[in-house]
């Protein structure tokens, strides 16, 4: 299987799709995902790394500059994701923004419930796609999935009622 690049992997990001759904557009002559997605990533990437302004980023990738700090900010989440040091690392970031995007929209009902779910089973997905490529098993990850942050140890002192030895 082909690897997608780091460049395709941010534009999946950054555009909403799937890494293995990405993959299937690429080298079919799609120039949206061969040529049109990558550059705008790259525009982004550029825009960042110089510190242009919004209505120069809102010319370079043809948004209203209304727009530039929504792209900006999938752009930065994207890079986080894909640069992470491991897969199980990626996934963690990932399932992260988008538990924090849904809670931003209102995670207030069975709809939006079921859109969550939705996105981490794709997180899960990417995730199986990086595994496949890497030739590893879930289990490998297995500890770094269940690294425990300074969030999870300050949920432990929580008082639970009297005495529930």
């Amino acid at each position: 299987m082909r690897r997608l690049t780091r460049k395709e992997r941010l534009a999946a990001e950054v555009f909403g799709y799937s890494y293995a759904h990405y993959q299937d557009h690429l080298d079919d002559g799609n120039i949206r995902f061969e040529e049109l997605m990558p550059d705008d990533v790259d525009t982004l990437e550029k825009a960042e790394q110089q510190a242009w302004d919004s209505s120069r980023i809102a010319r370079a990738i043809e948004i209203e500059e209304g727009k530039v700090g929504f792209w900006q900010s999938l752009y930065r989440d994207a890079k986080e994701i894909v640069d992470a040091p491991t897969s199980a690392e990626s996934f963690r970031r990932g399932v992260r923004v988008s538990i924090q995007y849904a809670v931003e929209k209102d995670l207030a009902d069975e709809a939006s419930i079921e859109r969550l779910v939705t996105q981490v089973c794709y997180r899960a997905a990417d995730f199986g796609y990086l595994l496949d490529l890497e030739r590893r098993r879930l289990s490998y990850y297995s500890q770094d999935l269940r690294k425990e942050t300074k969030h999870d140890l300050e949920a432990l002192d929580l008082d639970f009622g009297p005495d529930q030895d």
